[in-house]
This record gives structure tokens, C-alpha cells and sequence, in this order.
């Protein structure tokens, strides 16, 4: 499967040459307090080297948001697998650059990736894995699932699984 777009957006595989980009969703204090590491041209070259080998071993991963009226790389977003207290879930992502936040971005997308995501896997659930103090995610995570409950994670942080049931799932795109 490819993909998904929507009205505004196209998500795509990210590419090498996206680094720069990238690293610009990072940018600003608030996003770098959730992702201290994305502050090199390595980081985001390592960030880009992990999405391409999800998209070989899983089919998917985050894929570059690109705003189809200008042509802009603006965030990322995608399933990927991640640990839960010890089971595999199927998480959406997102990341919006700073200057394309509050404008819906994220969730558009990521209501997008979570339709996708349920058409390419026979999961009984997908989730968004959010820290108890970004509330800009949560924000968004509450209006994608209809469910939470809240984790410590393999480094021993508190963190919220946002989560949608299968059955209670209804595309959007």
C-alpha cells in the first residue's frame, strides 16, 4: 500500500535529502524538550536511516507530510511499532515544524496513517504513545483515539497510550 494523502497533504517516504527539513521540525524548544537528541544533520540523517529501513522490513514507518498547496516538507507521521509495557503496538506518530502548528496538520495526518493502518494490518488496536507534559500531542492524540490509559516505559518514564479499537475505528480519509 501507499501512502495516504488528503485534502491537504501528502505523506511520502522520507528521503536522504530531507534531512535538512527534518531537522527543522525539531527546531524549537518545546520539540526538542521531547526529542533532545534532534539537533545535528546526524541526527536527522539517523532519524530518515531508520523510516527507510521500516518501510523495507514493515511496509511503513513516518513518512515526510509534504503541503500539497506549496509543495513544503511541514512535519512527519506514520505507523511504526513500538514497545508498550512489554507488547508490540502498533503507534501513529507526528511532528509538525513549528511554524505549521495549529493549523490541524497533525491530526489530519495522523487520522490519515491510523486509517492506513488499520487497512494494512489486522491489528485489534492502534495507539499514539504521548509524554505526560506534551500537551500539544495529547491535544491531538485526544481527538484521534477514543481511549487512554498511561505506561511506564522500558527507560522508566510515565508516558499515555492514546488508543483506538478496531471496531470503534471509522476512516476519515
Amino acid at each position: 500500500m501507499l501512502p495516504p494523502e488528503t485534502a491537504r497533504l501528502t505523506l511520502r517516504e522520507m528521503q536522504l535529502a530531507d534531512s535538512a527539513e527534518i531537522l527543522a521540525i525539531f527546531a524549537d524548544d518545546y520539540a526538542r524538550r521531547f526529542y533532545p537528541e534532534m539537533t545535528s544533520d546526524s541526527a536527522a540523517v539517523e532519524w530518515i536511516e531508520r523510516n527507510r529501513d521500516r518501510y523495507q522490513r514493515d511496509g511503513f514507518g513516518l513518512w515526510a507530510i509534504i503541503d500539497k498547496a506549496s509543495g513544503t516538507l511541514i512535519g512527519d507521521c506514520g505507523p511504526t511499532w513500538q514497545d508498550v509495557a512489554g507488547s508490540r503496538v502498533l503507534e501513529i506518530g507526528y511532528h509538525v515544524a513549528p511554524a505549521w502548528r495549529g493549523r490541524g496538520i497533525a491530526l489530519e495526518a495522523a487520522r490519515a496513517a491510523m486509517s492506513y493502518g488499520f487497512a494494512a494490518r489486522d491489528e485489534m488496536e492502534i495507539g499514539s504513545i504521548v509524554a505526560p507534559d506534551n500537551v500539544a500531542s495529547a491535544s491531538v492524540a485526544r481527538r484521534l483515539h477514543r481511549d487512554v490509559r498511561s505506561y511506564v516505559n522500558s527507560r522508566g518514564l510515565d508516558r499515555f497510550l492514546f488508543f483506538t479499537r478496531r471496531e470503534d475505528h471509522v476512516a476519515t480519509v
